[in-house]
């Protein structure tokens, strides 16, 4: 988040796009509701679904999935068309303003509603809400980027922000709400391909020497495979063995049974993780790992606020913290990994890191501390790019409307969309083994509009077969408005019912990241 979840309280506007916040960050939803109810925030809420934050919302605008771009370009039309955006902020702080209206004003709400179904009065309220608020948050999540266009429509998002003058200012930004624990540190401490910790590119010469004085070791200057391209250099043979930590992609991968084929040709998978998975059951070794309250160190959450983790109970059995596990691999591979604690981790990483350059275990003893945060004695950043971009000038990205990967057809009519709900998290490894979590939910559902029910012959609590281009699974009808005609909705909790056998694997360019978000499908009684 380039702000903090608190700000979210007291702004004068949200826009909520790809995120059902209630059930997925539901401390976050808090601050967002207590807001709108307490303080008068308004609330804009541009979902395919009619989610539980619709009830919360000045305006609604329902887009057909995948047509995010559509909506948002739509939005600047009527910004820039009506002169209502920032022109003092635009011209000072940000390049490239004349490419971004040449591509938006062929975007006009009428245009957009023929895409996107969205009508053009709809999106003309919500485009002068937007921009009249004196502050106004972007808060979104993986509604946003599991698209073949997620690179774009985060772009679009940004440029919506930059050209109302809402990046840099209290209450305002692009929110990015984590779709897991700690994923933002993960990212800090160089969890992706491309870069190092702090975001230090691998190909950057600089930061290659920087670490290999750093760590003592020979280092390549080729950036890495993401997930999907692992998996399918696994499938072609040239990736011999996979080393899989803290994730089941077995029920989390799109297109399932292509990634079980991929996993099954690999020489070696080794797993770690605190419980039995869909994954570890291919595994050829199986590490077990301490949970989060058997272990020390820190987590950093969505608002880049850096917090320690502490110990409270042992491991059981031969369970280990990962860090212990990864250095004693490392060791008996050759390559030394010395550390006597977390701590001497963390006093690595402060040297190497420059946005966490301040903090100490001492500094975060009491209370969390956000990122930058590059001396001993700053108090760490609440709201990102005050006075300037890091780069300079903010860039608007002139962005085009690309439909998504597959179009409901004859054969395949419905759109279908996942994601999660309140009672269940991601693969399930650990709400399912909790016995009142699993009363409250206990099975994969269809979500299925009233109005395709009827036309399918469907009654509630029926049991429907789902098929997409690439399997068929089984689950329970549940009719409910949430879904709009024409859409279904599944949750990927569930192995019985493991709704990524459907799901399309096509990656965005950039990104790499599957289109989870929007698939063909039909659907029957089973």
């Amino acid at each position: 988040m380039t702000n903090s979840i608190e700000e979210l309280e007291f702004t004068d506007l949200i826009l909520a796009t790809g995120t059902n916040t209630t059930e997925n960050h539901p401390v976050i939803s808090s601050f967002i509701k207590r807001g709108i109810r307490q303080q008068g925030v308004k609330l804009i809420v541009i979902d395919p679904r009619e989610i539980d934050l619709v009830k919360y919302a000045d305006i609604w605008l329902c887009q057909k999935p995948g047509t995010d771009v559509a909506v948002l370009n739509g939005l600047m039309n009527v910004i820039i068309s009506e002169n209502l955006y920032a022109k003092d902020y635009v011209a000072e702080r940000t390049e490239n303003f004349d490419a971004l209206k040449a591509a938006v004003s062929k975007y006009t709400p009428e245009y957009v509603e023929k895409i996107s179904g969205v009508p053009a009065n709809d999106l003309k309220k919500a485009a002068r809400m937007y921009a009249k608020a004196k502050s106004a948050s972007v808060v979104y999540a993986m509604g946003i980027t599991q698209h073949i266009t997620g690179t774009d429509n985060v772009k679009s998002i940004a440029n919506l922000s930059m050209l109302c003058g809402n990046i840099g200012i209290e209450g305002g930004g692009v929110n990015p709400l984590r779709g897991q624990n700690n994923v933002q540190g993960a990212c800090d401490m160089g969890g992706l391909p491309n870069v190092y910790p702090a975001y230090q590119q691998v190909a950057s010469e600089d930061a290659h020497k920087k670490f290999e004085a750093a760590w003592g070791a020979k280092l390549s200057t080729k950036p890495g495979l993401t997930l999907m391209e692992m998996m399918a250099a696994a499938g072609k043979g040239d990736i011999k063995a996979i080393y899989i930590m803290g994730e089941n992609p077995l029920l989390s991968d799109p297109d399932l049974k292509h990634v079980e084929k991929e996993l099954r040709n690999l020489d070696l998978l080794i797993v770690q993780d605190i419980f039995p998975t869909e994954t570890t059951k291919l595994a050829d070794v199986v590490l077990p790992a301490a949970s989060f309250a058997e272990k020390e160190g820190t987590f950093t959450n969505t608002e880049r606020r850096v917090q320690r983790v502490r110990k409270i109970i042992d491991a059981p059995g031969e369970a280990k913290e990962d860090w212990e596990i990864i250095s004693d691999i490392s060791t008996k591979m050759g390559y030394p990994m010395k550390y006597a604690s977390a701590k001497d981790i963390f006093d690595e990483v402060i040297k190497v890191t420059p946005s966490y350059a301040g903090m100490t275990y001492e500094r975060l003893e009491n209370e969390g501390i956000q990122w930058p945060c590059p001396t001993a004695d700053h108090p760490g950043t609440k709201f990102l790019h005050k006075d300037r971009f890091s780069r300079g000038l903010g860039l608007f990205s002139a962005i085009e409307y690309i439909p998504p990967a597959e179009w409901p057809d004859e054969k395949y009519p419905l759109f279908l969309s996942t994601g999660r709900v309140l009672y269940q998290y991601h693969t399930g490894t650990m709400t399912r083994r909790a016995v009142g979590l699993s009363e409250r939910y206990p099975e994969s559902l269809v979500e299925i509009n009233p109005v395709d029910a009827e036309k399918l012959g469907i009654s509630e609590g029926q049991l429907v077969k789902v098929t997409s281009r690439r399997g068929t699974i089984e689950a329970r009808a549940q009719i409910t408005q949430k879904s709009t005609p024409g859409t279904i909705f599944m949750n990927f909790h569930f192995a019985e019912a493991a709704v990524n056998i459907l799901t399309n694997p096509a990656l965005d360019p950039i990104g790499k990241i599957p289109e989870y978000k929007v698939c063909a499908v039909k659907l029957e009684a089973a």
